[in-house]
């Protein structure tokens, strides 16, 4: 009895947590016009997105790494403490560069939180309540990806933009309490060595990747001698990563995971999904706002759906794991996330919001079963000593998908977009850059002439098209990319000692 009540707090404060971090990705989206006004620096609000998916992502895999030697528990409190006091400077930050900044610390620490949240979940249950738990875990970030831009808006509108930082404060720290007090572990006094070769080499590669996928076609030209030379790094220094990894006696990512086939082709999985996670809730709003000229809540509930759907196939997919295995579950997950995306490849503005939400519930049941599977393989395919960072490295590969969709995608909508605007002007029209700022910016929607929208809503139609469809290319890949998986059930590790020793 005891055990179960301090799991369930245990549970509850790793619950707060991912939402927290989970949410933070899309909860300032609606807050972005009300911050330039008030900072200023335009040029740079993109930043203030990339900022927090670049840190996350590159601070992953390291933290995972050390959650395997020293603990989970250092770890989190380490991330929390990181997060919360990146969210309070945020709510201070005076100019554009200073949040950027904190949103760049926020993100650090939720490198931290998100992994080792699923790793400790691994080690506190044991394999047959696991799958269901860790879908508990999964469908938070399916329920954030809807409520973040709705809790956004509300904050803003009723308050300042500067409370969609603050509100984060009080569950953080009773997250952190929970932990603290109730999770115990015993972790051997070990001598270790750090990977600081490999840490800094990561991290160097991964940012210039990042920066250079954000900025470029934005902020660079992809044929700036700039940009070039930020991509130029990123190889080199990726290159000098697994150069390191190869020697290193404590690497930051043990390269020889990816000789577990299940790992190797589930974090191809992952990646993929990801970029479709971020490609739906990033740009169907834009569809319903900017195409249908419909309101942010009425984008909200034609997604809605899918936060529904996604918490169906999480449980239901942690128990199929169990019972039909991992390949024949994660089939069925992609196999839904693909009808999803072929289906939303076919809709016009004259498509039923009864058939959107339809197609969005798809995409939700597949992301439960998938994501859901794709955590418990990276946990039951190593042992204990290297779970923590096969976990990590299956939450850097989404945080890598999804920072490098919206960054792909972002440049696809606008490249297609002024591709049509510049055929216009060439036949006479008058259409300015700031128009098309307008057409892609929800807030500004409303500023257009309702003529000059009617003309730039087709624009937007036939890039949205196009990246839909390019999604459904993706999504039959996905299909694919798990055909690779064993059909075997995850079974009952030794380590599973761990379970007792986390709680007591």
């Amino acid at each position: 009895m005891e055990s179960t009540l301090k799991r369930n707090f245990i549970l509850t404060g790793l619950l707060l947590s991912t939402f927290l971090a989970a949410i933070e990705g899309t909860v300032i989206g609606p807050a972005g016009p009300r911050i330039v006004g008030d900072l200023g620096g335009v040029e740079l609000l993109s930043w203030v997105f990339t900022a927090y998916l670049l840190t996350m992502a590159v601070t992953t895999p390291i933290f995972g790494k050390i959650s395997d030697l020293y603990g989970r528990k250092l770890v989190f409190v380490i991330g929390s403490v990181l997060f919360l006091a990146g969210s309070l400077l945020c709510g201070f930050a005076f100019s554009m560069e200073q949040l950027i900044v904190y949103r760049a610390i926020q993100g650090i620490g939720a490198g931290a939180l998100i992994p080792v949240t699923f790793t400790i979940i691994g080690d506190i249950y044991a394999i047959e309540e696991r799958g269901k738990i860790q879908g508990y875990i999964s469908s938070v970030w399916g329920i954030s990806s809807l409520v973040g831009p709705l809790l956004g808006g509300y904050v803003v509108d009723a308050f300042n933009w500067r409370w969609v930082f603050g509100f984060n404060i009080p569950f953080g720290i009773i997250s952190l309490i929970f932990i603290i007090k109730y999770l115990h572990e015993h972790i051997e006094k070990r001598k270790v060595k750090i990977d600081y070769a490999g840490a800094v080499t990561f991290t160097v590669g991964v940012t210039a990747l990042l920066f250079g996928l954000a900025a470029g076609g934005q902020q660079l030209a992809w044929t700036s001698p700039v940009l070039l030379l930020i991509f130029a790094l990123a190889i080199l220094a990726l290159v000098l990563f697994f150069l390191v990894e190869k020697k290193a006696e404590e690497p930051l990512v043990p390269l020889h995971m990816f000789k577990y086939r299940d790992i190797a082709f589930s974090n191809i999985a992952s990646l993929l999904a990801s970029a479709l996670l971020i490609g739906l809730t990033s740009y169907f709003p834009l569809w319903v706002q900017g195409v249908l000229g419909e309101s942010a809540t009425k984008s909200g509930l034609l997604l809605a759906p899918m936060s529904f759907s996604w918490l169906i196939g999480s449980v239901v997919g942690g128990k199929w794991i169990v019972t039909y295995g991992s390949r024949f579950t994660s089939l069925v997950g992609m196999f839904f996330i693909a009808v999803g995306a072929i289906g939303m490849a076919f809709i016009t503005d004259t498509t039923s919001s009864g058939l959107l939400m339809f197609w969005n519930a798809l995409y939700g049941l597949g992301f439960g079963f998938a994501f859901t599977v794709f955590t418990v393989i990276a946990q039951s395919s190593v042992g204990f000593s290297l779970r923590g960072a096969s976990t990590a490295l299956n939450s850097f590969v989404k945080a890598l998908g999804q920072t490098i969709g919206v960054a792909v995608f972002g440049v696809l909508i606008n490249q297609q977009v002024a591709s049509q605007a510049e055929e216009s002007r060439n036949q006479g029209m008058s259409i300015s850059q700031d128009d098309i700022n307008k057409l892609l910016s929800p807030e500004k929607l409303v500023e257009l002439p309702r003529d000059l929208w009617n003309t730039l809503r087709h624009f937007l139609e036939g890039g949205l098209h196009l990246l839909f469809v390019i999604m459904a290319v993706l999504a039959v890949l996905g299909v694919i990319s798990v055909i690779g998986l064993r059909n075997n059930t995850p079974s009952v590790e030794a380590s599973d000692t761990a379970v007792e020793d986390s709680l007591s």
